[in-house]
């Protein structure tokens, strides 16, 4: 993934929570960015940046650190890992960038490169999580996720913490809203996206997008506009 700077109209892109971690290369910077319990806007707007987006789950593995530790956190690698392991990270990904083209796609492909490196040396990955992740997503509710995968209440919050960040609660909650903003942003009415996405009614919505976001629901639908499909000939006069 790349992103060049504010938004045409002048507004600064937020970054939802969405219960992935993320590694990040901007302005000659390696970055990870840990599991998000609020929106973020970047410190530098108009900076170009890529990056790699690991599935809910899938970065402590590969990072060698817990979710927790990183939770509404943009750190660097070397206050992670060894020092001269996190030098040849950075050192690949800025040698990718230095040669000719597109910098920021450059920076992209040597970070995938990068995450499929880790990904090797990394233990073979726990099931785990994915298949939390995955049913919180559908719906599911905690207890009865927990009880699909074999797991104690308390069980599945420890080991919601270390692979996700927080708890299966607040997993559940953010890919609730995740489900939920795809739907305004595709310019579904308020009250059927509510009911959709699994919310008590529309002002239950509402509350959450102002509390996770820090955006209103009016707001955000407003600054995300529902993009219409070209008319197609028929629809022409």
């Amino acid at each position: 993934m790349t992103a060049a700077g504010p938004r045409p109209g002048g507004g600064l892109p937020l970054v939802l929570p969405d219960g992935c971690m993320d590694l990040l290369w901007s302005e000659g910077r390696l970055l990870v960015a840990g599991p998000d319990t609020r929106a973020y806007v970047s410190e530098n707007p108009g900076a170009a940046w890529a990056g790699v987006r690991f599935a809910p789950g899938d970065a402590p593995a590969l990072l060698g650190v817990p979710a927790y530790e990183l939770r509404d956190r943009r750190v660097e690698p070397a206050d992670l890992w060894p020092a001269a392991r996190a030098r040849r990270l950075a050192a690949r990904v800025a040698a990718a960038t230095d040669r000719a083209g597109a910098a920021t796609d450059r920076a992209a492909t040597a970070l995938e490169e990068a995450a499929l490196c880790l990904a090797a040396e990394a233990p073979r990955p726990d099931p785990l999580p994915r298949a939390v992740a995955a049913r919180l997503d559908a719906g599911w509710s905690v207890a009865a996720t927990a009880e699909a995968v074999g797991l104690g209440a308390r069980q599945l919050y420890r080991r919601s913490l270390d692979a996700f960040g927080y708890g299966p609660k607040t997993l559940a909650r953010i890919l609730r809203l995740q489900r939920a903003l795809a739907l305004v942003r595709a310019g579904t009415p308020y009250a059927e996206v509510a009911a959709v996405a699994g919310y008590t009614d529309q002002a239950h919505l509402a509350r959450d997008t102002r509390a996770l976001t820090g955006r209103t629901l009016t707001a955000y639908a407003a600054e995300h506009p529902a993009r219409r499909p070209p008319p197609t000939p028929s629809d022409t006069p």
